[in-house]
């Protein structure tokens, strides 16, 4: 008895196995018996199938199942379910209670394939949706201009780098003027330890001094103006809004669209309920006149025949009012429902 427990187990779980892999939790529970936890798990496999396909988003949970769609199965009967359903392989509830593995197995692997098979082609479905988005997105970015303002940062991004190899060529030049004034202090510190005239030498030095100056100033403003024309290129590239942030703008565009014609279709059924109910009071306080000026006139008017065609005559104006009344009323109504 033991040997025959122990081979039932081992079969049982491939199919176990195959209950967990789409989401059956109660496969696993060891407190409850096997032949329960089996057509639990084939009453979940069967809602989840007649469902709308689930997506993986929406799994449906084994719990809700247990308590909602697991009922109404088990009124008609797994057994009539997988015939309904067109499952290929033939499962009665006797093999369920018997725990019969060849003869479950099969039913459980069609059902779960065709679990895999609904939460598959949801999921292609999906990716289909957002790259169709994506497309149309693209599209209308193009549309817009985005293309010309890539162009410009493209131009702007030249200019940059343009700037910078100016920059990078300037260096060695200011290295190269640098060494010649080094070169030029070594010789004067030279001639004064050979003792010339200081005259001589003070002009001398005034002399050589006067030219690398004008060099130098004239080399610090045009250090000066590459790098202001530099900041001034990536103030520009700044100024340049980015690709994410343009979608970021058309889709806030779309959402304030969507909310005025929200918003305006709102204000259009307040103003055509109004203009209703407005019409309908104009005729009622008329029909009220009326039936206060016939119960007025109604003890004078039973007395003669004169009296009494005025009465009809007001009875016939009461009748008008109320046709228009009728034709009023669906308009109202309608009015209401928009």
């Amino acid at each position: 008895m033991a040997e025959f427990q122990s081979e039932s187990a081992s079969s049982l779980d491939p199919i176990l196995d195959l209950l967990l892999s789409v989401g059956y939790a109660d496969a696993r529970k060891t407190d409850i018996s096997a032949s329960k936890r089996l057509s639990g798990g084939l009453a979940w496999c069967v809602a989840a199938v007649n469902s709308d396909g689930p997506r993986f988003d929406e799994v449906p949970d084994d719990e809700t199942l247990t308590q909602q769609e697991e009922i109404e199965i088990g009124k008609q009967g797994i057994e009539e379910s997988l015939r309904s359903m067109g499952c290929p392989h033939s499962l009665e509830d006797s093999q369920i209670e018997t725990l019969d593995c060849n003869a479950i197995f099969p039913v459980v692997q069609w059902l779960v394939n065709r679990i895999r098979l609904s939460l598959s082609d949801d999921e292609n479905q999906q990716e289909l949706n957002i790259m169709n988005q994506l497309k149309l997105l693209r599209e209308r970015i193009d549309k817009e201009g985005a293309s010309i303002a890539m162009q410009k940062l493209i131009s702007l991004m030249e200019s940059l780098k343009h700037l910078e190899r100016q920059e990078s060529e300037f260096q060695p030049n200011c290295n190269v003027t640098r060494l010649e004034l080094q070169a030029d202090v070594i010789e004067l510190e030279g001639r004064m330890a050979s003792g010339c005239d200081s005259k001589s030498l003070s002009h001398s030095l005034n002399q050589s001094f006067i030219e690398p100056l004008e060099k130098l100033n004239s080399a610090k403003k045009e250090l000066a103006a590459r790098y202001k024309a530099i900041v001034a290129v990536k103030r520009q590239l700044d100024d340049v809004p980015s690709q994410s942030e343009l979608i970021q703008y058309e889709r806030r565009f779309s959402e304030l669209y969507v909310h005025i014609q929200e918003k305006l279709r709102q204000t259009r059924k307040c103003y055509g309920t109004y203009n209703a109910l407005l019409e309908i009071k104009e005729l009622m306080l008329k029909e009220t006149s009326l039936l206060n000026s016939i119960s007025s006139q109604f003890q004078d008017a039973i007395t003669s025949t004169a009296g009494r065609m005025k009465l009809i005559d007001s009875i016939e104006g009461i009748v008008k009012s109320s046709q228009q009344v009728i034709v009023i009323s669906p308009l109202f109504n309608y009015e209401l429902q928009r």
